[in-house]
């Protein structure tokens, strides 16, 4: 191109004119666009793949300071200038005592993909797209990710009508504190996961106008936005959606969180969904469809302030994993489980862990019988006066540490349906189960227990123990078993057989009141006899 009189010349036919467009590319061309303002308002319409983004950065204290991410394939699509200036710059870091304080960059190619455009551009402080007629993107993952000192971000001019993944897009962000999505189309997106994750700092957010039919995952959406206070998912549309993992992990500063627009039919995951939301104080869930749910580990752990939840319809039939699903719902004084079905359930282990509140709990419509660990299940449960486990089946679990433990106010127990005879750590079981009198387990059979530490410690009101029926041949861990059962006179272990010879800590220490030991273990019987020497 030697000239603007050839250049206007040759492009009066329409065919030439998409030619020169396509190939906007080459230098000259895109230079006499440019900087031709004549040329450029009068064929500003045709210049369907032209775009511009302002820069403005902050130079980093390592010598170079990274602001975009151009993959080599497209270098000669991508260009770039300093302050202004006409003199295209071919690199893609500055180096920090340079004086810029702007910089332009100009693409003029039919690039899909803006995928990871300005990944890991710690140093760049606003992005603006002053021209955007691009309408054939379909990805823009990672495009701001990790732009951690990234604090103003003008997409009012954006087009994302054909985008289908926005995976992770703004994840990182650690510093931007508004977003504004008024302008945004997303009907074709199909990919959600990681979006706004990590964005510390966002605390209003709306997308109440966003359309998400395509939408398939969602996970780990908003996970970690830990200042986020509002947001408004008021027409959101979930129907396709299928994993919601962690899509609310870790907002501790969401106070409220209305989801009453939320089509859950296609979800299969549900795990962590509101992890460490400790500031919520209600969740209605009552409209959830969760008949296709496998995972609900973690669903509410950590939601210390809440104190109405209703789940009412819930169906759990397909569910595996509800590991440490309610696990320190602190303030939860009530929690009507009726409806669950729990035949599916592998894992149960931490369920109600620290649900210090809630005073009563009927688990008798649970179906355990695939369940193989119930590991710290009750665990500081401090308030609970009655529990319903009559009906649990046991002959699959492996793993009853600390299943009890800590239930204080706990006076009766009735574990006349356990079967244990596969459970291999009865460790800290019924540790500080302060308030129980009496407790039968005569049906227990602990042949393949290999760990018996603390399990009774700190049963301070038992006073009759009668454990003729353990089978303790296997046991290898056995300190601290009665330590502190301070109201106990009667304990059968006349079958107690320890293979164990290294000194065993604190098997009595505290048992003030013991006066019957029934028990032909030489090593049992030298513990005992150092705690009463005249008995």
């Amino acid at each position: 191109m030697e000239a603007n009189k050839n250049f206007l010349v040759k492009i009066r036919s329409k065919y030439v004119l998409e030619q020169v467009f396509e190939n906007l590319h080459e230098k000259k061309l895109l230079e006499i666009i440019r900087y031709n303002k004549n040329l450029q308002k009068k064929f500003n319409k045709g210049l369907k793949d032209y775009m511009k983004i302002e820069i403005e950065i902050i130079p980093e204290e390592n010598i170079y300071s990274k602001f975009i991410c151009i993959p080599n394939k497209y270098k000669s699509y991508y260009h770039i200038y300093f302050n202004d200036n006409k003199k295209e710059i071919k690199a893609k870091k500055i180096n920090n005592f340079k004086k810029v304080s702007k910089i332009n960059v100009i693409l003029d190619s039919k690039i899909e993909s803006l995928h990871k455009l300005f990944n890991k551009c710690k140093s760049v402080k606003k992005i603006r797209f002053i021209k955007f007629n691009r309408r054939d993107i379909t990805d823009m993952s990672y495009m701001f990710n990790e732009c951690s000192s990234l604090i103003e971000l003008d997409l009012c001019k954006f087009h994302t009508d054909n985008v289908i993944t926005m995976n992770n897009m703004f994840s990182g962000c650690k510093s931007l504190k508004e977003l504004n999505f008024s302008n945004l189309n997303t009907n074709n997106v199909s990919n959600m996961s990681y979006m706004f994750s990590n964005c510390i700092s966002l605390k209003k957010l709306n997308l109440s106008n966003l359309n998400n039919n395509d939408a398939l995952d969602m996970g780990y959406m908003f996970n970690n936005c830990k200042s986020l206070e509002e947001l408004n998912l008021s027409n959101f549309m979930t129907k396709n959606v299928n994993n919601m993992s962690y899509i609310f992990n870790g907002c501790s500063s969401l106070k409220q969180l209305n989801l009453e627009y939320f089509n859950t039919s296609n979800v299969f995951n549900m795990k962590y969904m509101f992890n460490e939301c400790s500031s919520l104080k209600e969740l209605n869930l009552s409209h959830f469809q969760t008949n296709k749910v496998f995972d609900m580990s973690y669903m509410f752990n950590q939601c210390s302030s809440l104190e109405e939840l209703i789940i009412s319809n819930f169906d759990t039939k397909n569910v595996y994993n509800m590991n440490s699903m309610f696990c320190q719902c602190e303030k939860l004084k009530h929690l009507n489980l009726s409806n669950f079905n729990t035949t599916n359930v592998i894992d149960l282990s931490s369920m109600f862990n620290c649900c210090e509140a809630i005073k009563e709990l009927d688990l008798s419509n649970f179906n355990t019988s695939n369940a193989n660990d119930m590991s710290l299940m009750f665990n500081y449960c401090i308030s609970l006066e009655q529990l319903n486990v009559s009906n649990f089946k046991t002959e699959n679990v492996n793993n009853m540490r600390g299943m009890f433990k800590s239930c204080y106010l706990l006076k009766d127990l009735n574990l006349s349906n356990f079967y244990t005879d596969n459970v291999v750590n009865m460790s800290e079981i019924f540790y500080d189960c302060k308030s129980l009198q009496h407790l039968d387990l005569s049906n227990f059979n602990t042949i393949n227990v290999t760990n018996m530490m603390s399990m009774f410690e700190n049963c301070s009101s038992l006073i009759d123990l009668d454990l003729s029926n353990f089978n303790t041949y296997n046991v290898t861990l056995i300190h601290y078993m009665f330590y502190d059962c301070s109201s106990l006179k009667r304990l059968n272990l006349s079958n107690f057989k320890i293979n164990i010879q290294d000194i065993i800590l604190g098997v009595f220490t505290g048992c003030s009141s013991l006066k019957y030991l029934t028990c032909s273990d030489e090593t049992i019987l030298k513990c005992f006899e150092k705690i009463h020497p005249n008995i």
